[in-house]
């Protein structure tokens, strides 16, 4: 008798039915394992990745809202420094400026109404972190013309100081009194900071060599 052929042996058709259950029972656990192995670890792979990548961008995207929030801060904090140093300038300037307190003085005798015939800078008066700048003013014009003329002075954005005040050759003239005024006109201004010396300037000299043919103690 002739044995079985192998297709006989591995024919489905011929097997009971629980081998035909277990078989493809394997059959799907095989295809399982190889979408587990092939496609499902890839992915999940990729996707872990792809986790590690977002976290990496937000916690970059935090450090950089952090950096703007510093600058925005710093930006803010640096234009009102400047505006403080604006206004800082215009009351104590760093330089004398003597044309802009001439025009200054002009500007408010044109307002007041007072004729400011003359002037005269003096010299400057260095004190320790500011210098003084006086000048001397010549007006004239009536006397509440004059006064508002020292109070308009008051308040002008720059310090300027009037004093010793002279009022001479009064006029009536109307019902108001013409008066000459001679005055001090003093505005100030900030002083530079010095350099501070060098090295070698503050160093005291080497002394002098000993002179040759010198004897020894």
């Amino acid at each position: 008798m002739a044995p079985p052929t192998a297709a006989q042996g591995l024919s489905l058709a011929r097997l009971p039915l629980p081998a035909k259950v277990g078989f493809g029972g394997v059959m799907v656990v095989l295809a399982a394992l190889v979408y587990w192995v092939v496609f499902y670890t890839e992915v999940s792979a990729k996707i872990e990745q792809a986790n590690r990548q977002s976290a990496d961008l937000q916690t970059e995207l935090a450090r950089q809202q952090q950096a703007q929030a510093g600058y925005l801060v710093d930006r803010d904090e640096l234009v009102m420094r400047q505006q403080r140093q604006r206004e800082l300038n215009k009351v104590l300037p760093a330089d004398t400026e003597a044309a802009a307190f001439l025009s200054s003085l002009q500007q408010v005798s044109n307002v007041s109404g007072v004729d400011l015939k003359g002037w005269k800078p003096e010299e400057e008066q260095a004190q320790a972190f500011y210098a003084k700048v006086p000048m001397r003013l010549d007006l004239g014009g009536r006397f509440h013309q004059i006064a508002k003329f020292m109070y308009e002075v008051g308040r002008l954005d720059r310090i300027i100081n009037i004093e010793n005040i002279e009022l001479s050759e009064p006029k009536i003239v109307g019902d108001d009194v013409d008066l000459k005024a001679h005055c001090l006109a003093t505005t100030f201004h900030a002083l530079k900071a010095k350099p501070p010396p060098s090295a070698s300037a503050a160093a005291p000299p080497p002394p002098p060599p000993p002179a040759a043919g010198g004897t020894k103690p």
